[in-house]
Order: structure tokens, then sequence, then C-alpha cells
């Protein structure tokens, strides 16, 4: 399957939330947390299925990626990230996770 080319960070996250990543995750002490769900997931409950990587043009601060995730039980949503020298600091299992080719 070919996954769609996307210009900016902005129109990634709109056409995945089409797609029904509608969720919202964020990295909390070594798992992602969705606070709209108030769910928890570590790395062995949840699968990349997309990733793009944007590169900021001019500033570093810009560079970020974008993860569509989908969990054991269905739910689907966004990780979106900084990496580069802004990154949040991962652990070695969720760094594993996040770097993985999709499924």
């Amino acid at each position: 399957m070919s996954h769609p080319f996307y210009d900016t960070l902005s129109q990634a996250t709109r056409d995945l939330q089409k797609r029904g990543y509608t969720d919202d995750f964020n990295i909390v002490d070594g798992h992602l947390h969705c606070a709209g769900r108030d769910m928890q997931l570590h790395p062995q409950h949840f699968h990349v299925r997309e990733f793009y990587r944007f590169e900021g043009n001019t500033d570093p601060g810009d560079e970020s990626v974008v993860y569509a995730i989908e969990s054991d039980q269905g739910v689907k949503g966004l990780l979106i990230s900084a990496y580069g020298p802004y990154s949040e600091p991962l652990n070695d299992e969720l760094m594993q996770k996040l770097n993985m080719p999709p499924a």
C-alpha cells in the first residue's frame, strides 16, 4: 500500500484525521497517553500505521514527525513530536516502537 505525500504537517494532520485518526496522543513517562479517553498505551499495546517527517526550512524548531497510531483496542489517533535537538527523551522500548516500519 502506498502512502500519500504531504508538503506540510498541517496537511498530513488534516488528512489523517479525515481517515479516522482523531484522538490525540502525548508521550508521558515512557508510554502514550490519550487525555480524551484517559488511556495509557505502552509499546506492546499500539502499532504505528504511518508516519511522516517534516523538516523546517529555516528553523530547526520546526522539525517534527506525525505518527498515525492504532491501539490494540482499535483507538486511532495522532502523536505529533519534535525531533532533533528539541525532541522529548524517550525510553528505549518506546523509541524502538516509534522507529519501526509501519505495520
